[in-house]
Order: structure tokens, then sequence, then C-alpha cells
């Protein structure tokens, strides 16, 4: 149903471009710790996922598990100011959303201190009105909880909310907690990989979320 009241983003991908940091992330803590190298492929399947869900196949042992965390975030913590950069458009999205209105939820699998961090460097953070973390949830995306959580904290009801997202885990979370759902390609995914999840909106550009909103 459109036009929507409440509006959730993913972060990654979607209003913030980290994707060469991301993927180079990965690579590194492979590297650092010995282990079989992977290409981005491998790990663009995961992109939307929290970075333990990423590594487990890798650790077994939790302890090692944490230490492959730890080395991700060392380096994608040391390089991200210099890598991270905005999409065109996003920020007068933003903007304009804000201008009418609308609530708004950032739903990420990004932890709370990477995530602000992101929409620090570009300005964002004040456009949102919450912020929903990998470190906030016990069943991340694909589950609906995180989604779940960010209708609760900003009173929203699921029939008037949309989720935006560049990821097929982010189309299955928004559907699983029953929100719209609008798949964003200007991140690094197209149609091509995010029809199987058969997102309710496809956006071409932030702009075309626009009509889609209240007060449009």
């Amino acid at each position: 149903m459109a036009p929507y009241s409440t509006i959730l983003f993913d972060l990654d991908g979607t209003l913030i471009d980290s994707l060469r940091l991301i993927l180079d992330s990965y690579h590194h803590t492979l590297a650092v710790h010995q282990l079989p190298a992977q290409d981005d492929a491998y790990w663009l399947r995961g992109v939307g996922t929290p970075l333990r869900v990423q590594f487990r196949e890798y650790a077994t042992d939790p302890a090692l598990l944490e230490r492959l965390v730890a080395t991700y975030r060392d380096y994608n913590l040391a390089h991200h100011d210099s890598m991270v950069t905005g999409y065109a458009g996003v920020r007068e999205m933003m903007e304009a959303v804000r201008g009418r209105g609308i609530r708004t939820g950032l739903v990420t699998s990004k932890n709370r201190e990477g995530a602000k961090r992101g929409l620090r460097l570009l300005e964002l953070e004040s456009f949102l009105d919450v912020l929903v973390c990998a470190d906030d949830v016990v069943k991340p995306k694909p589950d609906r909880e995180p989604v779940d959580k960010a209708l609760a904290q900003l009173g929203a009801r699921a029939e008037h909310a949309v989720f935006v997202g560049d990821s097929i885990h982010d189309i299955h979370s928004g559907h699983a907690a029953g929100v719209a759902t609008a798949a964003a390609l200007w991140g690094p995914f197209g149609r091509e990989e995010l029809a199987g999840s058969a997102p309710t909106h496809w956006l071409d550009t932030p702009a075309d979320l626009l009509p889609l909103i209240a007060g449009a």
C-alpha cells in the first residue's frame, strides 16, 4: 500500500557506498589468519548479514571467530573514512523524506559503532529517528526481528511502512515482518540478483522513493 508514512533503510549499499571497504576487509582478515582466500562474489552473497554469520564457515571455535571479527573491524575502521563514499541523490532523498515528516529508521547488520561512523561521515545521522543494529537483536536479517524492533521503536504499523535495501536479506526480512519492500538498484546488486526475493517496489535511483511516501 502506498503512500507510506514510515521508511526503514538498510545502510551499506543503500545509504552509503562501502562495498569495496567491506570486501577488502574480508580479504585482509583471511590473509592475516592464513585462511583460504575467497573471491569477491563469495563475500557479496552474504552482504547484509552480520560478520559472525559470514565467518562461521571458517571458525567452529568461538575464540577464533572473535579474532576474525576483531581483525575485520580493526582493518575496516582504519580505512573507513578514506574509502566510504556517498551515492548520488541519497542526501537529497533523505532531505525530502525528512521535509515531509516521515518517520525513519535504520535497520543494519553492522554494529552500532560502525553504523554511526558511516552516518556521521556522510552527515546522514540527523535524518534517522531510530537505529537498529546487529548488537540490538538476537536474530539478524533475513529474520524479521530487526524490522519488528524498528517498527516498535517508531510506534509504526507494518502496513504503513516500506523497507529500502539493496540485498535479498533486506527484502526477505521486510517481507517476513509484513512491510512493503523496495529494492535499491544503485547498490551492488541488479534486478537479476534481486528478482527472486520479489521486492514490492523497484527503485532505479534514490529519487524514485519519493512518489511512494506520504505527502508526495
